[in-house]
């Protein structure tokens, strides 16, 4: 908020509520990586959807819209707490989804490496 107060042109979202993860943006704005201060949510959805487009177009096939509605999950996931991982299936809205078991059923062998691309693409 004092950043808001400062430099008004360059803080976006500044009456939503902020979470934790807002960090890694203030952190990156104030090291002059960043001109506008956003909340860390709205730049993992940015980065989400150039990713799974990229990663759609790279592919033979798309994602099916199950595998696509698990991406947003745990791209959801990303946002409130920066990074994924296997635990993370045994929380909130994952475990209420079918948790690892389920997603694992969905993605199989290609899961650890989504979720590792997912943690570099929509944190960096």
């Amino acid at each position: 908020s004092a950043y808001a107060r400062v430099q008004t042109s360059v803080v976006k979202g500044a009456n939503k509520q902020r979470q934790l993860t807002d960090l890694v943006s203030l952190v990156r704005f104030a090291l002059g990586l960043d001109d506008e201060l956003k909340p860390f949510a709205d730049e993992v959805d940015k980065r989400f959807q150039a990713w799974i487009f990229r990663h759609n177009a790279q592919r033979r096939t798309a994602f099916t819209p199950e595998q696509t509605e698990w991406l947003r999950l745990m791209k959801d996931h990303i946002a409130s707490s920066c990074h994924i991982s296997r635990d993370d299936f045994d929380y909130a809205d994952l475990a209420d989804k079918g948790g690892l078991q389920k997603v694992w059923g969905v993605f199989g062998k290609e899961l650890d490496d989504l979720m590792n691309e997912m943690n570099r693409e929509l944190v960096a």
